[in-house]
Protein backbone atom coordinates (compact mmCIF):
# COMPACT_ATOMS: atom_id res chain seq x y z
CA UNK A 1 0.00 0.00 0.00
CA UNK A 2 2.84 2.37 0.84
CA UNK A 3 4.63 1.52 -2.41
CA UNK A 4 1.46 2.19 -4.38
CA UNK A 5 0.96 5.51 -2.64
CA UNK A 6 4.57 6.51 -3.33
CA UNK A 7 4.12 5.57 -7.00
CA UNK A 8 1.04 7.77 -7.26
CA UNK A 9 2.75 10.70 -5.54
CA UNK A 10 5.89 10.28 -7.67
CA UNK A 11 3.92 10.04 -10.93
CA UNK A 12 1.82 13.09 -10.03
CA UNK A 13 4.93 15.09 -9.15
CA UNK A 14 6.64 13.99 -12.37
CA UNK A 15 3.62 15.03 -14.41
CA UNK A 16 3.45 18.42 -12.73
CA UNK A 17 7.20 19.00 -12.98
CA UNK A 18 7.31 18.34 -16.74
CA UNK A 19 3.91 19.79 -17.59
CA UNK A 20 2.51 16.42 -18.64
CA UNK A 21 -0.91 15.04 -17.84
CA UNK A 22 -1.10 12.35 -15.18
CA UNK A 23 -2.59 10.03 -17.81
CA UNK A 24 0.49 10.39 -20.04
CA UNK A 25 2.83 9.67 -17.12
CA UNK A 26 0.72 6.67 -16.13
CA UNK A 27 0.66 5.35 -19.69
CA UNK A 28 4.41 5.73 -20.11
CA UNK A 29 6.65 5.92 -17.04
CA UNK A 30 4.46 4.02 -14.58
CA UNK A 31 3.40 1.40 -17.15
CA UNK A 32 6.98 0.72 -18.22
CA UNK A 33 8.18 0.58 -14.62
CA UNK A 34 5.51 -1.89 -13.55
CA UNK A 35 6.03 -4.05 -16.66
CA UNK A 36 9.81 -4.42 -16.30
CA UNK A 37 9.61 -7.61 -14.17
CA UNK A 38 7.45 -9.31 -16.84
CA UNK A 39 9.78 -8.09 -19.57
CA UNK A 40 12.91 -9.43 -17.86
CA UNK A 41 11.25 -12.74 -17.02
CA UNK A 42 10.02 -13.14 -20.60
CA UNK A 43 13.43 -12.29 -22.06
CA UNK A 44 15.14 -14.86 -19.81
CA UNK A 45 12.71 -17.68 -20.58
CA UNK A 46 12.61 -16.83 -24.30
CA UNK A 47 16.41 -17.12 -24.45
CA UNK A 48 16.08 -20.53 -22.82
CA UNK A 49 13.67 -21.63 -25.54
CA UNK A 50 10.52 -21.49 -23.40
CA UNK A 51 8.50 -19.30 -25.75
CA UNK A 52 5.13 -20.45 -24.39
CA UNK A 53 6.13 -19.33 -20.91
CA UNK A 54 7.31 -15.96 -22.24
CA UNK A 55 4.04 -15.29 -24.09
CA UNK A 56 1.95 -16.64 -21.22
CA UNK A 57 3.76 -14.40 -18.76
CA UNK A 58 3.04 -11.24 -20.74
CA UNK A 59 -0.51 -12.09 -21.81
CA UNK A 60 -1.39 -13.41 -18.36
CA UNK A 61 -0.02 -10.32 -16.66
CA UNK A 62 -2.05 -8.03 -18.90
CA UNK A 63 -5.24 -10.03 -18.46
CA UNK A 64 -4.68 -10.05 -14.69
CA UNK A 65 -4.09 -6.29 -14.63
CA UNK A 66 -7.09 -5.43 -16.81
CA UNK A 67 -9.67 -7.71 -15.25
CA UNK A 68 -8.55 -8.40 -11.67
CA UNK A 69 -6.74 -5.20 -10.67
CA UNK A 70 -9.03 -2.80 -12.53
CA UNK A 71 -12.11 -4.77 -11.47
CA UNK A 72 -11.14 -4.95 -7.80
CA UNK A 73 -10.06 -1.30 -7.73
CA UNK A 74 -13.39 -0.19 -9.17
CA UNK A 75 -15.30 -2.31 -6.64
CA UNK A 76 -13.46 -0.55 -3.81
CA UNK A 77 -13.80 2.90 -5.35
CA UNK A 78 -15.50 3.60 -8.70
CA UNK A 79 -13.03 4.74 -11.35
CA UNK A 80 -13.90 7.64 -13.61
CA UNK A 81 -12.38 7.22 -17.07
CA UNK A 82 -11.43 10.43 -18.84
CA UNK A 83 -12.74 10.77 -22.37
CA UNK A 84 -9.17 11.69 -23.39
CA UNK A 85 -8.28 8.03 -22.87
CA UNK A 86 -10.66 6.82 -25.59
CA UNK A 87 -7.83 6.80 -28.12
CA UNK A 88 -5.73 4.71 -25.71
CA UNK A 89 -8.48 2.11 -25.41
CA UNK A 90 -8.80 2.02 -29.18
CA UNK A 91 -5.04 1.51 -29.52
CA UNK A 92 -5.20 -1.24 -26.87
CA UNK A 93 -7.89 -3.05 -28.86
CA UNK A 94 -6.00 -2.64 -32.14
CA UNK A 95 -2.71 -3.77 -30.59
CA UNK A 96 -4.42 -6.83 -29.10
CA UNK A 97 -5.90 -7.64 -32.48
CA UNK A 98 -2.50 -7.19 -34.16
CA UNK A 99 -0.91 -9.49 -31.58
CA UNK A 100 -3.64 -12.09 -32.10
CA UNK A 101 -3.16 -11.98 -35.87
CA UNK A 102 0.62 -12.19 -35.46
CA UNK A 103 0.39 -15.26 -33.23
CA UNK A 104 -2.34 -17.16 -35.01
CA UNK A 105 -2.06 -16.25 -38.70
CA UNK A 106 -0.58 -19.10 -40.67
CA UNK A 107 0.46 -22.51 -39.43
CA UNK A 108 3.61 -21.55 -37.56
CA UNK A 109 2.02 -19.84 -34.53
CA UNK A 110 5.14 -17.84 -33.83
CA UNK A 111 6.32 -14.26 -33.83
CA UNK A 112 9.09 -13.77 -36.36
CA UNK A 113 11.77 -11.11 -35.95
CA UNK A 114 10.19 -8.80 -38.50
CA UNK A 115 6.84 -9.14 -36.72
CA UNK A 116 8.53 -8.36 -33.42
CA UNK A 117 10.04 -5.26 -35.03
CA UNK A 118 6.58 -4.22 -36.24
CA UNK A 119 5.11 -4.69 -32.76
CA UNK A 120 8.02 -2.78 -31.21
CA UNK A 121 7.56 0.01 -33.78
CA UNK A 122 3.87 0.24 -32.93
CA UNK A 123 4.78 0.53 -29.24
CA UNK A 124 7.44 3.20 -29.83
CA UNK A 125 5.04 5.15 -32.06
CA UNK A 126 2.40 4.97 -29.34
CA UNK A 127 4.90 6.19 -26.72
CA UNK A 128 5.92 9.10 -28.97
CA UNK A 129 2.24 9.89 -29.50
CA UNK A 130 1.71 9.95 -25.72
CA UNK A 131 4.60 12.31 -25.12
CA UNK A 132 3.65 14.64 -28.00
CA UNK A 133 -0.05 14.92 -27.17
CA UNK A 134 0.52 17.17 -24.16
Amino acid sequence: MVGGQLSIIGASNLATQFGLSEAVVGLTVVAIGTSLPELITSLVVARKGKADLAVGNIVGSNIFNIFWILGLSSVINPIQIETDLTIDFLILILASLLMYITLFAGKKHSVERYEGLILLSVFLTYMAFNVLRI
